[in-house]
């Protein structure tokens, strides 16, 4: 009882290792019952403890090959114990120098590092989203997975999009997924995140979430949500935004006249590395300007019309040579104007 009471104390003191993960204290026990001292020729069991620590528990060689996959650990003490317990049926009850036991735990040591070390790596964590089983890793410090702590909301993406064209949104996610995995998609009018201000729209398996035809009532938040075995792994979320063709004509042809007020009011040299886009107004603004134009004619010539006849009324009432001769040359100004 006074050794299991060393031997708790001595775990207490000290971080858990891959050792203790998996071998059994009444083991440790039997293991370093008949330890000896070479330089006092006493039986120490703390000092075989202390052996053990320092071989297995303060050796980042042994650590880093625990670091195994989901699932792994059971491999690992396969193998940890495959090298552990024939010592121990070997020492039970049996005095041996501390020499012995250092050879022996090393080269255990070294062969669990080998094997451990060929058994799958986990995939790793892949920011900044989702609950990744596959990317947790085993950890011998603290005898389980350390999984990647990862929120399940994703942050929201962007999208912008022009009334009338198509735009794509994938549920993808970079880790592995389970072969069971079903998406739910889901809209809210709002920019939000938040759950019970979305709409259910599809449930299945496909990852894309397609509008072919995108128009201003479309705009919003779409979420996917991805479960498996009714447990969620992910939420994704995007926030369309589709501009109105009346807002971005007026946005083009606002560019137009801006650029047009330009020093000299010409446009800016295109540059040879930007290709050209040759800009071609709406139907609308062409008919417009042809109108104003047009417009602008027939008022020209009705105001010559006007003043001609005025000149003649002017002419019959005085048939002064003087005054019809000014009127004369009046008339000819204003027609050559």
């Amino acid at each position: 009882m006074i050794v299991k009471l060393l031997f708790f104390s001595s775990i207490i003191k000290t971080a858990l290792n891959c050792y203790q993960c998996f071998i059994d204290v009444d083991d440790s026990l039997r293991l370093c019952w008949g330890h000896i001292l070479s330089e006092y020729n006493i039986r120490n069991v703390d000092s075989c403890f202390n052996t053990l620590e320092r071989i297995f528990n303060n050796e980042s060689r042994v650590i880093e090959a625990g670091k195994v996959g989901r699932g792994y650990d059971v491999m690992l003490k396969s193998i940890l114990m495959a090298e552990i317990m024939p010592i121990v049926e070997e020492f039970d009850q049996q005095k041996n120098y501390d020499t012995v036991y250092e050879f022996r735990l090393q080269e255990a040591a070294n062969n669990f590092i080998a094997a451990a070390s060929r058994l799958p790596r986990a995939s790793g964590c892949f920011p900044p989203c989702g609950f990744q089983a596959q990317g947790a890793v085993y950890n011998c410090m603290t005898c389980q997975y350390d999984s990647c702590e990862f929120p399940l909301d994703c942050p929201v993406k962007e999208i912008k999009v022009k009334e009338n064209n198509g735009t794509r949104m994938w549920c993808k996610v970079p880790f592995l997924l389970p072969t069971d995995a079903e998406i739910v998609w889901r809209y809210a009018v709002e920019k939000t995140m938040l759950m019970d201000r979305f709409d259910e729209v599809t449930v299945g398996v496909d990852p894309l979430y397609f509008i072919s035809s995108a128009r201003p009532e479309h705009s919003g938040t779409y979420q996917c949500e991805i479960f498996s075995q009714e447990h969620s792994l992910v939420r994704i979320y995007y926030y369309l935004t589709v501009a109105p063709m009346a807002q971005i004509g007026h946005a083009e042809l606002q560019d137009v006249f801006e650029q047009a007020l330009l020093p000299g009011g010409q446009f800016p040299p295109l540059s040879h590395t930007v290709p050209f886009t040759l800009w071609l107004p709406s139907p609308a603004l062409v008919t417009t300007c042809l109108t104003a134009m047009l417009l602008l004619v027939f008022l020209s010539l009705g105001a010559l019309h006007w003043l001609s006849y005025q000149g003649h009324m002017i002419g019959t009432e005085d048939s002064d040579p003087a005054q019809e001769t000014k009127f004369t040359e009046n008339k000819k100004y204003l027609i050559h104007c």
